[in-house]
């Protein structure tokens, strides 16, 4: 037990100890060069649109992706889209449930061929007979309400890179954003997959059109701290059975 207390002191010390350093201080951004964004970016396809072939004669205009009708959509490795996130849901459910059942069981035995005599002389108590042999009854009843209402607003916009592109054309997409205000960061995570012709001529995409999407925004630093429990709080909630 002793041995048990030393190690979660310094558990303690040590989650401590790595917090202090940020006393006085903003919370220090996420470096990008450790994400996938920035390796799709400094490892892009090998399709090179400077060597790609254009079109050829006396057209003022050319197909290439730099030309004024060309098309920028994000289609290859280190690409880069507009994600669009407008969530303006509302869900409410409610449930009622009641149920009750009775029962009533009555046996007589007043005549069998003598056994009921015979018995109540031998083994019954003075008092027992078998006139009423057994009489049960039951009754059970429940009820039950719950209802559930939820409503969630988020408008944002984030730029995401294309980090990988599959066998079937379909585009793995990633975005982060990070904004500091005073000594409060706030983070914004996109991830997903995404159809090529989902993308619009403006190159965005909405954060319906994305499969598997994974959408966090949340925020680190001194306002979340507090808002927070500390650790021993939280490790006392999930030990402590009452």
């Amino acid at each position: 037990m002793r041995r048990f207390v030393l190690l979660i002191i310094a558990l303690a010390c040590l989650f401590g100890c790595a917090r202090l350093s940020e006393v006085g201080k903003a919370p220090t951004f996420t470096p990008i060069q450790n994400g996938l964004e920035h390796q799709a970016m400094v490892e892009p396809s090998t399709f090179d649109y400077a060597t790609a072939p254009r079109e050829r004669g006396p057209s003022l205009w050319n197909a290439g992706r730099q030309s004024l009708l060309g098309d920028r959509r994000a289609s290859t490795r280190g690409d880069i889209m507009t994600v669009v996130i407008e969530i303006d849901e509302s869900a409410e459910i409610s449930n009622s449930t009641q149920r009750s059942r009775s029962g009533a069981e009555n046996l007589q035995v007043p005549n069998l061929l003598g056994v009921p005599e015979l018995i109540e002389r031998i083994a019954l108590p003075n008092a027992a007979d078998f006139d009423n042999a057994a009489n049960a009854t039951s009754s059970s009843s429940s009820a039950g309400d719950g209802s559930v209402r939820r409503d969630e607003k988020l408008t944002l916009r984030v730029a995401a890179t294309v980090v990988d592109v599959l066998q079937n054309g379909v585009l793995r997409i990633r975005g982060s954003q990070e904004v500091r205000v005073n000594f409060e960061i706030r983070e914004l995570l996109v991830d997903g997959y995404v159809r090529p012709e989902d993308i619009s001529r403006r190159n965005e995409i909405t954060y319906d059109k994305i499969a598997s999407a994974r959408i966090s925004y949340g925020g680190r630093g001194q306002i979340t701290d507090v808002q927070q429990p500390r650790y021993g709080q939280q490790i006392a909630d999930i030990v402590l059975p009452f």
